[in-house]
Formats: C-alpha cells, structure tokens, sequence
C-alpha cells in the first residue's frame, strides 16, 4: 500500500495583524477525497501539531464548493485537523509521496522549517514524490540538495501567481510574492492564462499546482506517477 503524508500549516494569523488565516480547505480536501477509493494510506501532519487552523475566507459560502462542504460537515473528519500530528514526530522515509497544502498561513511557517526541508530531501532522494499546491508551493523555496543547489533550480514549476495574490486583496500584507521568490531560485515558473482557473506543472516527481483549483488536478497526477487505477 502506498503511504502519503499531507503537510499543513500552523499559523492563524497574518503576522503583525489581527487577520486570521490558515488552511485553504479546499486544498486538503479535494486531494485526500481524490484518493479515498485508492489502496493508499494517508497521514495528516501540521508544523506544530495539534490543531490545523482554516483559513475563514476558505468556509465561505461561494467557496464551499460540494466537496469541501461535504467534509466540513463531517464531524469525524474535522477532530482529525483538530488533533494533528507535529511534522517533527513524521518519518518521512516511510512514505511514497509528500503533499504540501496551501493557504496563506503557510507563507508564515513553511519557507524556513527545518522539518519541512528535511522531508522534502528524504521522500525525494529515495525516489518518491514531492507536491504542493498554491501557498503550499512556498515548502519548497529554500530546499537544498546534497551539493548546495535549490531544489527547484530549473525545475518547471507553478504555485499562486501575482496577479492571483492582487485579486485576492492580500498584496500588502503577505511576507513575499510567491511567484517571485521561485523565480529567484532559478526555477522555471509558469502559470495559466486566466487567473483561478486550474494548472498543474510536472518536472519528474515533482508535482505542483497554482491555486485553489488545482489540488484535484494535482492528485490525479500524483495518483498517475503511483500507477494507481
């Protein structure tokens, strides 16, 4: 049975400020439900461990699409993110595919975790797969290999655009431009045409999607590079 472990994050708020943040529900959900009728298990991890804060904006309801819905109203699914294992108890070793989910919390507490990192090169160096969506993309900004070099140097990659973190009015109070700190480290970054539409780039086992759209998107890929039916 493949092993998938679902990184998110910790932070609750925009630092310096009184807005709440978290999870992107939909990010986690529509990955996980992609995979519930696959012979694959699936752990949940958070940075701290504990309690997964979700993003407000993300419960809305023009964004509660069927599926997030669904599982928002699942009592049972909802006490898992309430009682999350720390990512620092994980060992990443033992699974086939690392997912990071997105939200703008992550932004906050993914670039620089040591933790993070460390997953990162272990589940990718013994040939397993790496993926994120939207925010989530963020894990993978300052993860080095054995010689040095950013992972994601020359690698096709996506995540939230510019022109998406503008439209979602949160310019002036995010910590960087996601899309910029990835040009930065040398990778090949694309996006769609049209914002909030879903898009997925694929650079060996490496799997990334631009937003919120996309996680669905993203598992399919990450269930074909499995071989799963």
């Amino acid at each position: 049975m493949k092993k998938i472990m679902i990184v998110n994050t910790s932070a609750d708020y925009f630092a310096g400020t009184q807005k709440k943040t978290g999870l992107w529900l939909g990010e986690l959900v529509h990955f996980y439900d992609y995979f519930q009728d696959k012979a694959v298990q699936i752990d949940l991890y958070n940075v701290n461990g504990g309690n997964i804060p979700i993003d407000p904006v993300s419960l809305r309801p023009f964004m509660l699409d069927k599926v997030t819905k669904r599982y928002y109203q699942d009592t049972q699914f909802m006490m898992l993110l309430k009682n999350t294992k720390s990512l620092h108890e994980a060992t990443p070793q033992d699974y086939d595919v690392i997912y990071f989910t997105g939200g703008h919390g992550v932004m906050f507490d993914f670039p620089n975790n040591e933790d993070i990192q460390y997953a990162i090169n272990e589940v990718y160096q013994h040939g397993g797969i790496v993926s994120a969506v939207c925010h989530g993309v963020a894990a993978l900004l300052n993860v080095k290999d054995a010689d040095g070099q950013y992972l994601i140097k020359d690698k096709s990659v996506t995540g939230f655009s510019d022109v998406e973190e503008v439209l979602a009015n949160r310019r002036k109070i995010v910590p960087f431009m996601l899309e910029q700190e990835l040009k930065a480290r040398g990778a090949q970054y694309s996006k769609a045409k049209v914002p909030f539409i879903p898009y997925v780039q694929v650079d060996d086992r490496l799997v990334t999607g631009q937003n919120p759209q996309s996680p669905k998107r993203v598992a399919e890929t990450v269930g074909q590079l499995l071989g799963l039916k």
